[in-house]
């Protein structure tokens, strides 16, 4: 017989993971005690990270880094053995930035993504695009799954999402288009916003300018978000954020969801 447990996910984009682990990462880590722990740009090799960071207690850790140094990549702590795990959204395509890891439990499938931004150049919109639509095409390739996604979209999807999003319509990480994809997402892959699904307040954002001290009147954005597919609807117990948690320009979100064991 099975059982139900109410299982703790959490996803944090931390700027570099050496820098959040001297502003007490691990200490956190154990506070938080997350089931499933999904961190973007890491902006290290697992070769360059202590073994407090490669092997935090009672957690698996599993890492996917960009061929360059220093730049991007993502992270899984895990209490649970995955069954698989993967690193791109298809056999065709390769992730040379360490922004996909897939790991796929007998109940769920984990997606962990950093999402690309696309503020510094053209070419780089049509790259977060690109992007977009292979995410997209994966979802719907396996729409039999039940997905559990996270990370940060580097896009807010509606107004409410962003302190000034009149002065943002033309930047990306606001613009048409992006935003389009991600009703489009939502839509046609079947998937929900969870903190949209308790929260309809305005002023919840995950992102804040570090430059301006925007976090301290709390201008932001919220650009990190846990999508669940409609089939595991019943089962979320809350999502929320952790905006009083310190240590990157970024702040964790989670959620908690029934899981069967």
């Amino acid at each position: 017989m099975s059982i139900v447990v109410t299982r703790k996910f959490i996803s944090w984009n931390v700027n570099g993971i050496r820098a959040v682990y001297k502003k007490g990462f691990i200490d956190w880590v154990k506070k938080e005690n997350p089931d499933f722990l999904c961190i973007q740009e890491t902006k290290a090799n697992p070769d360059q990270l202590n073994d407090d960071l490669k092997q935090i207690p009672g957690y698996i850790s599993i890492f996917s880094s960009a061929e360059k140094k220093g730049y991007s990549g993502t992270a899984l702590y895990t209490k649970i053995p995955p069954v698989s795990i993967e690193n791109s959204f298809s056999k065709n395509s390769i992730d040379r930035e360490g922004r996909i890891i897939i790991a796929k439990y007998s109940q769920f499938t984990l997606m962990n993504l950093y999402y690309p931004n696309g503020k510094s150049s053209n070419d780089r919109l049509k790259f977060k695009l690109k992007f977009y639509n292979d995410f997209v095409d994966h979802i719907l390739r396996h729409k039999k799954e039940k997905f559990i996604i996270c990370g940060d979209v580097n896009t807010a999807h509606n107004e409410i999402d962003l302190a000034h999003p009149r002065e943002n319509k033309n930047i990306s990480g606001f613009l048409p288009e992006e935003r389009q994809w991600l009703d489009r997402f939502l839509s046609q892959a079947g998937l929900i916003d969870t903190f949209r699904k308790f929260n309809k307040e305005p002023n919840n954002y995950t992102w804040w300018d570090q430059k301006s001290r925007a976090r301290e009147r709390n201008v932001g954005w919220r650009i990190d978000y846990f999508y669940i597919s409609k089939s595991l609807e019943k089962d979320i117990k809350t999502a929320f954020i952790l905006k009083d948690v310190m240590g990157s320009d970024h702040c964790p979100i989670g959620i908690k969801i029934d899981a069967s064991i």
